[in-house]
Formats: C-alpha cells, sequence, structure tokens
C-alpha cells in the first residue's frame, strides 16, 4: 500500500511540474518579456552597428604569384601516377 502511495505521489508530482511549467512558458507574461528582451537586443545591435569604425581596406594587390618554372631542378609529384604505376 505505501508502495503505491508513493508511486502515486511521484506522478502527481511530475505532472504538476510539467503542468506549471508549461502553464507560464505559454502565459502572457513570458511571451511579452521574451518579445521585450528580443526587441532590446535587436536595438542594442543597431545602436553598435552605427557607432563602429569602418577600416580603410588595405589588402589589394597583397598576393603575389609566383611562377612554377623558376626551379628546372625540381622534380614534379603527381601523387595518382605513382598509384597507376604501382602494378
Amino acid at each position: 500500500m505505501i508502495k503505491e502511495l508513493k508511486y502515486l505521489f511521484f506522478i502527481v508530482t511530475i505532472f504538476v511540474f510539467i503542468f506549471l511549467t508549461l502553464k507560464y512558458y505559454f502565459s502572457d507574461d513570458n511571451k511579452k518579456n521574451s518579445y521585450r528582451s528580443l526587441n532590446q537586443n535587436s536595438n542594442k545591435v543597431i545602436d553598435y552597428s552605427k557607432k563602429l569604425i569602418l577600416l580603410k581596406n588595405d589588402t589589394n594587390n597583397i598576393v603575389e604569384y609566383v611562377e612554377k618554372t623558376i626551379d628546372k631542378n625540381k622534380k614534379n609529384y603527381n601523387f595518382w601516377k605513382l598509384i597507376y604505376n604501382n602494378e
């Protein structure tokens, strides 16, 4: 008898917890608060983005391309040719 009452108490406790959690989650107060916080964050992002300093782009022509034919003595390796020639 005590064992059944214990299980009943556990089940009732779990259902009450789930019920109260869902009731709060779907309440109008929670929806208002979440919308307000999202709206405030959005406004903060917009304000901070207006205050940002834009830096000048100084990366033009920074890459130098090197020709492959500079060192004629270097051996060219081709991985796939090594696999196919290994018969």
